[in-house]
């Protein structure tokens, strides 16, 4: 088992939408393009950021269609498949796979609140919906559920699950982590992180993966970040647009930035609201520092 294609930094998109749930489709091309960077080690799209969460079986299945075509095959395609109901997450796995995705993201959504039991025998049955390799996305902040390490070393049984996309952790740092982590699952299994604020952190912790909001806009700035992990001040001046994003959160500020430089006119899903005027001067001011120092 080697992981692929979760390694390395990645670059997860937008999905621009019209105010029906119909994807943009030149708007998300655009992003794709721009995301698709030498810097990058695999694009990622119906990610939180990809609002996948607000968006139907079609309009998803068009997100990942139009960025396969997109990629060419330049970098592998990763698409988010979750869903509130098990048949309707393989439905979105086989979906992704038929149209040209390369790996599959998969979180808990749920309304009511998941057992481990109930996560355990949702992952396996949407894993073996596809032939594709499934990275678990253990997002607590929106799913309301935690993947346990004893829950993780369960999944990581199943053949095609190599991956999981983590949340900083609280308490202990990233290699603490990761090395409790690395004495339970199987060797190769890829164990990435979130949140950008954290990236070097996560690298210089020694994560095999960074999934990263940033990167979709700023993929060259996000690599050199990548690149000087262990360092003080970020490269290319990206602190005050990370700092926005911890405050505001990555997808009000990724549309904000988005729509800043042209790359789409469209609105957050309601009932998400923009971030505020004050919010969106300093975003645009942190927008041009990087424009200035790149």
């Amino acid at each position: 088992m080697t992981g692929a294609p979760f390694r390395g930094l990645s670059a997860f998109t937008l999905t621009p939408a019209d105010p029906d749930g119909a994807v943009i489709d030149d708007d998300l091309a655009r992003l794709v393009e721009r995301a698709a960077h030498p810097a990058t080690a695999f694009v990622a799209v119906l990610g939180s950021t990809g609002i996948y969460a607000y968006l139907d079986r079609a309009a998803r299945r068009r997100a990942v269609e139009i960025a396969a075509a997109t990629l060419g095959g330049q970098r592998p395609l990763i698409a988010g498949i979750g869903a509130l109901r098990t048949d309707a997450a393989m439905a979105h796995a086989r979906d992704a796979a038929a149209v040209g995705a390369d790996g599959l993201l998969l979180a808990p959504v749920s309304y009511t609140p998941l057992t481990e039991d109930e996560v355990a025998a949702h992952v396996r049955a949407v894993a073996r919906a596809t032939d594709l390799p499934l990275c678990l996305y253990n997002n607590p902040s929106t799913t309301r559920f935690t993947f346990s390490p004893t829950l993780l070393e369960r999944l990581a049984a199943e053949p095609n699950v190599t991956a999981v996309k983590m949340p900083l952790p609280s308490g202990v740092t990233i290699a603490e982590e990761l090395k409790t982590l690395r004495a339970r699952l199987p060797e190769g299994f890829v164990v990435g992180y979130s949140a950008d604020w954290g990236l070097e952190a996560a690298f210089a912790g020694g994560a095999d993966a960074f999934f990263s909001v940033v990167a979709g806009l700023f993929p060259e700035q996000t690599c050199a970040l990548a690149d000087a992990a262990g360092s003080v001040t970020p490269p290319g001046d990206l602190g005050p647009l990370l700092a926005e994003m911890r405050t505001h959160g990555s997808l009000r500020v990724a549309y904000a930035v988005a729509r800043h430089l042209s790359l789409t006119e469209a609105d957050l899903p309601r009932p998400l609201l923009p971030v505020p005027d004050t919010a969106r001067l300093a975003i645009e001011q942190a927008v041009a520092a990087l424009s200035a120092s790149g």
